[in-house]
């Protein structure tokens, strides 16, 4: 038994050694000089207007969370095509399914006004 996990000990070994190393050099390499330009927060070079901690409208989480769903729902084509010629008329019907859901959803979306930015 020792024969089989004697791999799997060296490899976390050497991965909390490596973790170990790369948190700790910057500590001792790295020249630290603190000053107020180094400590301001950073807008894209110009200083800040407001504060940071300003509400976004929520219309950008909204499109966030619509990205994830379609991208996820994207992910499930790839197995299906791969898979096509396996799995016949019901594979086929199932993933018609889908697809009239998905096409639907969107449309939902777009109907709401979900994707607009103004």
């Amino acid at each position: 038994m020792f024969e089989t996990l004697f791999p799997i000990l060296i490899l976390a070994v050497i991965t909390t050694a490596t973790v170990i190393i790369m948190l700790a050099l910057p500590e001792i390499v790295a020249h630290k000089t603190k000053s107020l330009r180094k400590t301001a927060p950073y807008e894209c070079g110009l200083f800040p207007k407001t504060d940071a901690r300003e509400c976004f409208p929520v219309k950008y989480f909204l499109v966030a969370i619509d990205f994830i769903i379609f991208d996820i729902e994207i992910v499930f084509l790839y197995p299906w095509a791969i898979a096509y010629a396996g799995m016949g008329t019901y594979g086929f019907l199932t993933m018609g399914v889908f697809l009239i859901m998905m096409v639907l959803s969107y449309l939902y979306v777009v109907y709401k006004g979900g994707l607009v930015w103004d």
